[in-house]
């Protein structure tokens, strides 16, 4: 059709620009679903509990009397429900004749199979604890 003499032009994108602008969405829309994903995967890792052996320790460091010996228990009686399952065991020892102690600490959990350890040793100074291997006294094990 013409108009005043002129052939018409006609406003329409050709193939080309159609598969270029189709090729960016898709590139935008790949790189968003990336993030989405990487930013989903951050979250479900931080619902995880973190297993660290300073809970048991701080439980540990309340008490004025310590005796030379082992014991353990679940993390979840200590920190919830979400700690259900992860173990502490814990070893006293008189390191100085002076009420002195040592306490090495283990966490044990499970995590998608695999065990998981936290492990930390402390000293602990405990005047009215009793009478230790140090000072002739017998050890319960």
């Amino acid at each position: 059709m013409k108009v005043n003499g002129q052939p018409r032009a006609r406003a329409a994108f050709s193939l080309i620009e159609v598969m270029i602008a189709i090729a960016i969405f898709f590139g935008a829309l790949f790189v968003i679903l990336g993030l989405v994903s990487g930013s989903l995967s951050g979250a479900r890792h931080l619902e995880r509990p973190l297993l660290d052996a300073s809970v048991v320790a701080s439980q540990m460091s309340l008490t004025n009397k310590l005796s030379e010996g082992g014991s353990s228990g679940d993390l979840g009686d200590l920190l919830g429900s979400a700690y259900n399952g992860c173990e502490w065991d814990a070893q006293v020892v008189e390191v100085q004749s002076n009420k002195l102690f040592g306490a090495e600490i283990v966490l044990h959990g499970q995590e998608r199979g695999k065990p998981v350890e936290s492990k930390m040793t402390i000293l602990l100074f405990r005047p009215d604890s009793p009478a230790g291997s140090l000072e002739g006294a017998t050890v319960r094990r």
